[in-house]
């Protein structure tokens, strides 16, 4: 089985009972072995597809939008369109790529900040009208180049998450919204809700609770100005756990039911990206350089034994899959392809191939001593690690994404409405065979 990432038609293996993830992992393995050893994804879809069963069970009022910024693999795209997920795209290739899919304009939120002109020109040409606005100088764009357009403005709720360094405040300020409702009434642009910006992965639902209470006062504020208020947006924050989705579910109707209740007509939306993607994709790196390196007695985990460090540069760093590392997300221990039995584990570091000081990816985990060639799993490995290099440190181009999904997550997909021939159009399913060498071979199914 071989899956075709980045075209029109590509190839998802379907897995026959007895066949699991890591027999896909090891065919793939063995065919780089063979040839050259570049990294790759794996993408599970019945993960994506079992996140949206969970979503629609914790949060059954709260229509999904995809962040497509966190993953734009075709498949991911596919998949989520058919299961009724909406999208929120931040650029023009996104818009473009969920538009090829045959997504209603009805359906997508153009969120960037900043927006090009040229790129809200393509938005009101392409009937997409619902966009994110929190500033006069975007207000004024929007009035001149897409006249129809529906703004939802974005609103920086109040609490903010003090243990999250990284993260901005987006949006404008509660006491800014009014001289921004105002103007876009005087600019004869409409206003149809708010969004609210939630940073990181939120687990305090007094977050959203603050952020719904401020939206009530905006909304309040459009609706006395003469706007008809309809969208109210939570944003994203989503993590992924049942828990959290229990817990912040709970929070966000209580407060919904008090401030938008049915009456009022409004609908709510939120923004999960990681939440569908991150646990769906599994990237297989390669070890192509090793350094024994004088250890560092003052590390917080020291080495279970007397050894030095040893230093290990992977095929692939933060200028590829692992770009989220530069924005402080932490990075998982991965874990080794058929590791020793019983093996003494080290004090290491993991590095990209570029040889920059900012190319690291784990600054510190315990793994056997491994050796040139051996190879890496990291799970949870779906969120912001696709897409092209950040710079020219590397000339290889993105790992290619293999698709796979069991015949269980397959028939259950059916059993929700989604049939292959008439919704999964792009689909060319693979049955995915062991033989008795171990060894897998594809057989194309027409789409």
């Amino acid at each position: 089985m071989k899956g075709i990432a980045d075209e029109p038609q590509y190839s998802v293996g379907l897995l026959e009972a007895g066949t699991a993830l890591c027999d896909v992992i090891n065919q793939h393995i063995d065919e780089q072995t063979l040839s050259e050893k570049n990294a790759f994804f794996v993408a599970d879809l019945g993960v994506i597809m079992r996140q949206h069963v969970r979503w629609r069970t914790h949060m059954p009022q709260i229509r999904p939008y995809y962040a497509v910024r966190c993953n734009s693999s075709p498949a991911v795209i596919e998949v989520l369109a058919v299961l009724g997920a909406g999208f929120i795209c931040s650029n023009k290739s996104e818009l473009e790529l969920v538009q090829s899919h045959g997504i209603p304009s009805e359906d997508i939120i153009y969120s960037g900040i900043c927006k090009q002109v040229s790129q809200i020109k393509y938005a009101a040409k392409n009937g997409i009208d619902l966009l994110v606005c929190d500033n006069e100088a975007e207000l004024r764009k929007i009035s001149r180049c897409h006249p129809n357009a529906k703004l939802l403005l974005q609103v920086s709720t109040e609490a903010s998450i003090p243990s999250d360094e990284m993260s901005m405040a987006f949006g404008c300020s509660l006491k800014d919204c009014r001289h921004l409702l105002e103007k876009a009434k005087e600019l004869g642009v409409q206003v149809v809700g708010v969004r609210c910006h939630i940073s990181s992965a939120c687990d305090d639902d007094q977050v959203y609770v603050h952020a719904i209470s401020d939206a009530r006062c905006v909304f309040d504020m459009g609706e006395d100005i003469g706007f008809n208020m309809t969208i109210l947006d939570i944003g994203g924050g989503f993590s992924g756990s049942e828990n959290q989705l229990e817990v912040i579910n709970k929070a966000v109707m209580s407060m919904a039911d008090l401030y938008f209740p049915p009456s009022t007509g409004v609908s709510i939306i939120a923004e999960p990206g990681s939440f569908f993607v991150s646990s769906a994709f599994t990237l297989a790196v390669n070890i192509i350089s090793k350094e024994v390196v004088a250890r560092d007695l003052a590390h917080d985990a020291p080495s279970p034994n007397d050894e030095p460090e040893f230093q290990y540069h992977l095929n692939e760093g933060v200028y590829g899959p692992f770009a989220s590392k530069l924005s402080e997300t932490l990075i998982a221990t991965p874990s080794v392809h058929k590791p020793p039995l019983d093996a003494p584990l080290f004090s290491c570091s993991l590095w990209g191939p570029s040889g920059d000081d900012l190319d690291q990816v784990l600054e510190h985990c315990l793994l056997p001593e491994l050796n040139i060639g051996d190879w890496l799993m990291f799970t949870q490995a779906g969120a912001y690690s696709m897409g092209h290099p950040l710079c020219a440190a590397t000339d290889s181009p993105p790992p290619p994404e293999y698709y796979i999904i069991s015949s269980r997550d397959w028939f259950e997909m059916q059993d929700i409405g989604v049939t292959h021939e008439a919704t999964l159009k792009n689909f060319s399913v693979v049955p995915y065979f062991l033989d008795y060498c171990q060894t897998a071979a594809g057989l194309s199914v027409p789409a």
